[in-house]
């Protein structure tokens, strides 16, 4: 089930959960401008997203304070952040797409495709993950046979 259609966020609001997921991850927390930074938008915007999230119950926001996620906010981001890295894990793996250029497309992506679509992307690209190990495993086993004869 789509997350957003549960709970009804914008998908601006979901990219500032995702945002501060990430930013809280790498740097241990997550402050207005690395928000901003992070996602290239005005400070005044981060502070009205902010404000936003706090009244609907998934962040934890008070000025010039550290942002912190709440429990359904870390939830939310991270079915967000889950999304984002099932799509940008299809285009590389399976469309061989570069990264760099992946990780844009997901991020628009994310908020497009559904629930079932996403799925069907994630189970894809295990299995070809699963054939081409098991090709490789059947490819150096013939090999190996083949150098003892």
């Amino acid at each position: 089930m789509c997350a957003r259609e549960n709970i009804n966020l914008s998908a601006s609001l979901e990219d500032y959960l995702e945002a501060i997921l990430n930013v809280a991850d790498r740097t241990g927390v997550a402050r207005s401008k690395d928000i901003s930074a992070s996602l290239d938008v005005a400070k005044p915007s981060v502070t009205g997203a902010l404000k936003l999230l706090a009244k609907r119950g998934f962040v934890n926001y008070k000025p010039y304070d550290c942002v912190t996620l709440t429990q359904k906010g870390v939830l939310q981001a991270g079915r967000v952040a889950q999304r984002h890295e099932i799509i940008k894990t299809f285009f590389v793996d399976v469309l061989g797409v570069d990264p760099a250029v992946a990780q844009k497309a997901a991020c628009k992506a994310e908020h497009l495709l559904g629930p079932v679509i996403i799925s069907r992307m994630r189970d894809f690209t295990n299995l070809t993950k699963k054939k081409a190990r098991h090709g490789r495993v059947a490819t150096s086993i013939a090999r190996g046979k083949a150098a003892k004869r």
